[in-house]
């Protein structure tokens, strides 16, 4: 029994590897799902800028096309008022020229304010840019770096699976059926210590008889609280102490 006990207890600290093992390896990608989000984040904020400089152009490229309009228009219309007959006429063109004439200082005037808008517009494309750029660099080291860990990982972990093949296939069938059981409920800590009179998992108590029982480790016993293997540590002969003891008596 001793034998087993001392095997089940190789066998929880490599159940406890394994798990710690596993989770890692579920957890990177995960955490590189995270790291993407950052990244996507960082793509909206240069599209946004991006978009707001495109639409600062595209509205002085509108404004210079209606200052071409006006232009135009007010080109046609001093070859037309040299030909106007009367002064109401000419009174009229000259009305028309000097609208469109403050048509085109009020284009001019927006085009001015726009140009000076679009130089911090500019920056900020260009921050974004930056920053875009470096944290693609981020997420591509993280991305390298957690297949380096996974490849590691899941080597670890085949070496660790296969040494636990190796120690239950020494342990008794039903004893090694009785780990499982209780390891299954209780998330890979099926063993207590009882070295100091209580469960190290539950922090129960044992009764003394309970206890003096225990430090025979003779047979396998649970805590009465939370169904755990039991161990005194270290695990010992007991019998063998009594024995040198009652010879020194």
């Amino acid at each position: 029994m001793l034998q087993d006990l001392a095997l089940a207890l190789r066998l929880q600290a490599l159940d406890r590897k394994i798990a710690g093992l596993d989770n890692e390896i579920a957890t990177l990608p995960k955490h590189i799902a995270e790291i993407e989000k950052k990244l996507v984040s960082h793509t909206r904020q240069l599209e946004a800028n991006r978009a707001a400089l495109a639409v600062n152009n595209r509205e002085r490229k509108r404004l210079e096309g209606e200052i071409q309009t006006h232009e135009a228009k007010v080109s046609k219309l001093r070859d037309q008022m040299l030909l106007a007959k009367t002064n109401e006429q000419y009174k009229a063109f000259q009305n028309e020229i000097a609208y469109a004439e403050g048509e085109i200082r009020k284009a001019e005037d927006k085009i001015l304010d726009l140009m000076e808008q679009s130089e911090p517009l500019e920056k900020n494309v260009k921050a974004a840019e930056t920053e875009l750029k470096k944290q693609q660099e981020h997420v591509e080291a993280e991305k390298k770096s957690a297949l380096e860990r996974t490849a590691a990982d899941q080597k670890e972990l085949a070496s660790k699976r296969g040494e636990r093949a190796e120690i239950v296939g020494q342990m008794d069938a039903k004893f090694y059926a009785e780990y499982e059981r209780i390891r299954k409920k209780t998330k890979n800590t099926p063993i207590a210590d009882a070295t100091d009179g209580r469960c190290s998992a539950c922090f129960i108590a044992l009764r003394p008889q309970f206890f003096q029982d225990l430090r025979r480790q003779d047979k396998l016993m649970l805590c009465e609280s939370c169904g755990r293997m039991l161990t005194y540590n270290p695990v010992i002969d007991v019998g063998s102490d009594i024995a040198a003891s009652q010879q020194l008596a």
